[in-house]
This record gives structure tokens, C-alpha cells and sequence, in this order.
């Protein structure tokens, strides 16, 4: 028993070895070769993003979470472009009307008004327009206005340099690193006078993932060596702190702090939206709806007291519109901006598990398939429990980030759960392989000798008998005996008996052919089963093997040797015997001449 589960462990031990063994390859591979790192990498990283999208579809589905109602879109969506043109005769719109739609709003006493629009450079035929806008932005501390960071070419833009009232200032106690997708050389500044005046400016930089899809935003980007914040974070910060904010901490665990929200940072300082739904799940009011109400004088259906109002395209035809999880190629930028300060009021922004707890999912999925497989006897049963957890295990990422905020991981996991089943059973394969090899072994090996035992002698030599037969063929058998075994167990000990006993069968086996058969028939009694083999080959065979145990020493102690002598008899089928009985009879009376005649020698009856 204890050898059989020495055999069992031995043979696990194997398998664990070579999974570990073809990991490491793997990785060192990996390591030297760029290129294929880089595209499994990318690989797995598309897969998941893709389930994370559809775990966002389905989120959306059930209208989980609920968009905030204070967020309002105020759209130049296609039908507001078309009035718009009709109306001024040309695009864009002469920058007036924007500061017409400022205070018109800010009578309504709005909690923010947020342009997701670029002001850029002064337009000269318009300047009294530009100039009103101007001071009109300017006089309201709660409007806010994009900007964008690029690489551009020195010599097609040069870079300036921004007023320091724009920039933060960042406490970076984790180890995220901005500088590696958000670190910018240049910027597309808008008009110098909101530069360098008062109004609110954020950027609006955004890097999609490999697939082309907008999951991530970063709340946090550098130019010039200075930290700049996103559009919709400045606002954000500003609405929470319920004033200007210029100050933040990123703690050890890589969260932003933000007066009681706390975004949680990818390593490349990005956060993860939560998304509310396709275009349109925000309150959207077109622009030219609004035009209509502040130049008729009518009373308003929307109510715009303590709202954060957003203002940005959603026409078609201007060309802002980007693809989301939850909606591909149609989803406007600005609503990315209502997402993303809907999640800052919400505290609902979607955090990423670590390396360390993604290592730690795959081993437990392995670990409990592993031990699904090992401990069912049915392969039905295991089969079907490993598909009802792989099912659990997706339910359960699914309502991780639908109540928990939690990304966990889907792609590897769920291929970890398929390769360890298919490795578990591999593994009880070669254990259930190794059990027979170790029964078949105890019911066919003499445990002394190693030989084959009486049983096993009885079935070959019935086959060989049969086989020859067949292919008219001839075949011998060979019977050993050791000469005055008693006096060594009498004078020595039974264990240097059996030390005797194992030093002969060895010069046995090592004196045959591999297609011989060496047996124990009994006490000190041994067989050799030689097929195909003449009366004149087994007679030959047979002295040499004689003469090897007797020029074989054999040490009773570590000083004192002595030496064995054997006696054989030989018979050969069907030249002695018809019938294994017989055989065997015949190479036994052979063995008695042997014996009869001096010993140490080959008796033939």
C-alpha cells in the first residue's frame, strides 16, 4: 500500500514538475522574444477588454447603474447643425451666440456649465464676437473650456508655455507613471485671453485601447513637466469641493483621492468608466431648442437650476463621436464627458484587480478544477461540475462589477479552468496508468527476485506452446536450480539466502535476451523461456549462463566470498514435449541428471 502511494504522489509530483517546467519555458521564451510577448500580451489583453465590454452590455441591459439627472447635455446634435446653419449662414456659429447661451444659462443658476468645444485662435472678421464671448467666459467661475495636448512638430506649432494657474499639483505616492501614454510635447492652444484670463480650462486627451474602443480616461496628464487635469476632473473636483482645487494625493493603493471619492488608477494612470448606457441615457437637450427659447421668450420645459450643464456635438457630420463598450462608433465624445463626471459623483468608477490577486484567481480555479477532476469517478461528473463552475465563475465576474465596482479577470481564468482539466485528467490518466503498471507488476513479479512469478511462467509458456504451434516453430525451455541452497540458508542465514537468490536471477536476466521470459518457478528453482529457439541454441545458452554463475563471486560478508554453481536441464518444444506439462517433465528429469552427475553443469534427458 505504502508503495502505491509512493507511486501516485511520484507520479503527480511528475506532472506538477512538467506543467511548472513548460511555464517556465513559456516564459523565457517570452522574455527573449519581443515580438511574440508582444502579441500574446495583446492577445489576452483584447479578450478580456471584450468581456469586460460585454459584462458593460449587460450591466446597461438590467439599467445598472442609473445615470445621474443633474447631468444635462445641452447637444448640437444633427438637427440643432441644420437649424444652426440655416440660421447664422455659416459653420461654426459666431461665438457670440455661445456667450448669449452663457448668460442666458447662468441666469438659470447652473451648478456648472462645461464646454466640450475648442476655441482656437480669433477669427477676424468676428472679433467683437470673439472679444464677447471672451469676457463673458471670463466672468463666470463656474464655466469651464477644453484644451488638447498633441506631439506636434516643432516647427508646425510651436509649444508655449501655460499660465501656472492651470496646472495642479500632484502627490504621487504609488507607483503609477503618467509619462508613459500622458506625457504630451506640445498643445493646441485656444484663444490667449481665456489662457490668461479666469475661466476654467481642462484637457481633452484621450488614448483608445488596441481595438479602437474608449474604456479608460485619465484624469491626469503632463506637459512641460507640470500635471494638467481632464476637462470633466477639473469640473468634477471643483463641483465636489465646492471650490477652486488645485491639490491632489495619489495614495499607495494607486487611488486618486477626491474629497471622499477615491478613482482608482491603472498602473498607466488611467481610470476605468462605468458606463450608464448608449447615447442619449443622459438628459440631452438640443441646442437649437434652447436658441428658440432664449430668442422667443418662452417658458422652458428643462430645468436647468443646479445642473452641470455640458455642451458638445453629437451631429454625425462634425465627426466627435467615438466607440465605447457599450456602443461602438456612434457614441458621442461629449457624453464620455457626462459618463466620466457622472462617475465621479457616483463613486462608481470600475477598479482593475491586481497582478497578484489575478495570479492568486487562477491558481484557486486550477486548484478546484484540479481537484474536481482528481476526486470524481465519474468523467460525466467532472466534466459537468467543471462546466457548472466555469458558468459560476462568469456569473460571479459579472456581479463583481455590477455591485462591487470589480474587474476580475475572465480570459485566462477560464482558459486555466479548461487546461487544467484537460491536464488533471491527463495526470489521473498516467496515476490510474502507473496504479495498473504497479497491480499488474505485483501479480506477475516475484518480489524477491524480480523475476517473473509461478503464475505468470504457467500463461507465457501456455502462449509460447500455442505460438509455435501456429508458426511452426520450435521453442525452449530452460530449468535452474542452485546448487546446495540448503547448506547456505542452514549455514548462513535465510538472508543470505535470499541475497543468493537475487544474484542469480540477475545473472539470469543479464545472460538472456530481452525476448526471453526468466521466471521463479519456486524456492530456489528458476525458468527461462527461450522462443524461437532450437534444442542446440538453449543447450549453448544454457552453459553459458552455467558458466557465468560460477565465475560470478559472491561475498558473505565484505571480506569473505564464496562461489554459486548451478544445474540446468533444457528441453525444447516439439522435438521433448507436446503439452506444457510435459515440457516442463522433461527439462525437470534433465535437471536430475545434471544434479545426478556432479552438478554445475547442463543435464539433457
Amino acid at each position: 500500500m505504502k508503495n502505491l502511494i509512493k507511486a501516485k504522489w511520484f507520479t503527480y509530483g511528475t506532472y506538477i514538475l512538467l506543467v511548472l517546467a513548460t511555464l517556465l519555458i513559456g516564459y523565457v521564451l517570452l522574455q527573449n522574444n519581443n515580438t511574440l510577448k508582444n502579441v500574446i500580451v495583446s492577445f489576452f489583453e483584447v479578450a478580456e477588454n471584450r468581456t469586460f465590454d460585454y459584462r458593460q452590455t449587460l450591466q446597461v441591459i438590467h439599467k445598472r447603474p442609473l445615470p445621474n439627472k443633474d447631468i444635462v447635455v445641452l447637444a448640437i446634435d444633427d438637427a440643432s447643425l441644420e437649424a444652426l446653419w440655416d440660421k447664422y449662414g455659416e459653420w461654426p456659429i459666431p461665438r457670440n451666440v455661445y456667450g448669449d447661451i452663457i448668460n442666458y444659462l447662468e441666469a438659470k443658476k447652473p451648478q456648472a456649465i462645461i464646454f466640450d468645444l475648442m476655441f482656437i485662435k480669433s477669427m477676424r472678421a468676428s472679433a467683437e464676437s470673439d472679444k464677447y464671448l471672451i469676457d463673458t467666459m471670463n466672468k463666470y467661475p463656474n464655466v469651464y473650456t477644453a484644451m488638447n495636448f498633441d506631439n506636434q512638430a516643432n516647427d508646425v506649432r510651436y509649444p508655449i508655455d501655460l499660465p501656472q494657474r492651470l496646472a495642479i499639483n500632484v502627490d504621487n505616492k504609488s507607483h503609477i507613471d503618467f509619462s508613459k501614454k500622458y506625457r504630451f510635447s506640445n498643445c493646441r492652444p485656444i484663444l490667449s485671453e481665456l489662457i490668461n484670463g479666469n475661466v476654467n480650462i481642462g484637457m481633452t486627451n484621450v488614448v483608445r485601447s488596441e481595438d479602437g474602443i474608449i474604456r479608460n480616461i485619465a484624469p491626469i496628464m503632463i506637459y512641460k513637466n507640470n500635471y494638467y487635469p481632464y476637462l470633466t476632473f477639473k469640473a468634477g473636483a471643483d463641483y465636489l469641493q465646492q471650490d477652486f482645487v488645485n491639490s491632489f494625493e495619489i495614495d499607495k493603493s494607486s487611488n486618486l483621492n477626491l474629497f471622499g471619492t477615491k478613482i482608482p488608477l491603472t498602473s498607466d494612470g488611467e481610470a476605468i468608466l462605468n458606463w450608464y448606457g448608449q447615447s442619449g441615457t443622459h438628459t440631452v437637450v438640443p441646442m437649437y431648442k434652447l436658441i428658440n427659447e432664449m430668442e422667443k421668450n418662452i417658458k422652458s420645459d428643462f430645468d436647468f437650476k443646479d445642473k452641470i450643464i455640458i455642451i458638445g456635438t453629437t451631429a454625425m457630420s462634425l465627426h466627435d463621436t467615438k466607440s465605447v463598450p457599450v456602443q461602438k462608433e456612434v457614441y458621442p465624445g461629449v457624453e464620455v464627458h457626462a459618463t466620466f463626471f457622472n462617475n465621479i459623483l457616483d463613486n462608481n468608477f470600475i477598479k482593475k484587480t491586481s497582478l497578484i490577486t489575478n495570479i492568486f484567481i487562477t491558481i484557486a480555479v486550477v486548484a478546484i478544477v484540479g481537484g474536481i477532476v482528481m476526486l470524481s469517478t465519474s468523467t460525466i461528473f467532472a466534466f459537468l461540475s467543471t462546466t457548472l463552475f466555469a458558468i459560476a465563475y462568469l456569473f460571479i465576474s459579472y456581479y463583481m462589477m455590477e455591485l462591487k465596482n470589480l474587474w476580475i479577470p475572465v480570459v485566462i481564468p477560464f482558459i486555466s479552468i479548461m487546461a487544467a482539466f484537460a491536464l488533471s485528467f491527463l495526470a489521473k490518466y498516467l496515476m490510474k496508468a502507473k496504479d495498473f503498471e504497479y497491480q499488474y507488476k505485483l501479480a506477475t513479479v516475484d518480489g524477491l527476485t524480480e523475476l517473473y512469478n509461478h503464475r505468470y511462467f504457467q500463461d507465457t509458456l501456455k502462449k509460447q506452446m500455442d505460438i509455435a504451434r501456429r508458426y511452426n516453430q520450435k521453442f525452449s525451455l530452460i530449468i535452474v536450480d542452485i546448487d546446495f541452497f540448503k547448506k547456505f540458508n542452514d549455514t548462513y542465514g535465510h538472508q543470505v539466502g535470499d541475497a543468493v537468490l537475487r544474484q542469480v536471477a540477475k545473472i539470469l536476466k543479464d545472460n538472456s535476451r530481452a525476448t526471453d521470459y526468466v521466471c521463479r518457478y519456486g524456492g530456489e528453482e528458476m525458468t527461462i523461456i527461450l522462443p524461437n529457439t532450437s534444442a542446440e541454441d538453449a543447450l549453448f545458452n544454457a552453459n553459458r549462463i552455467c558458466k557465468a554463475v560460477a565465475d560470478t563471486p559472491f561475498y558473505i560478508t565484505p571480506v569473505e566470498k564464496t562461489n554459486i554453481t548451478i544445474s540446468l536441464g533444457v528441453a525444447t518444444f516439439p522435438d521433448n514435449a507436446q503439452s506444457p506439462q510435459d515440457l516442463i517433465e522433461w527439462a525437470d528429469k534433465g535437471l536430475y541428471y545434471a544434479k545426478e552427475h556432479g552438478r554445475n553443469q547442463v543435464g539433457r534427458y
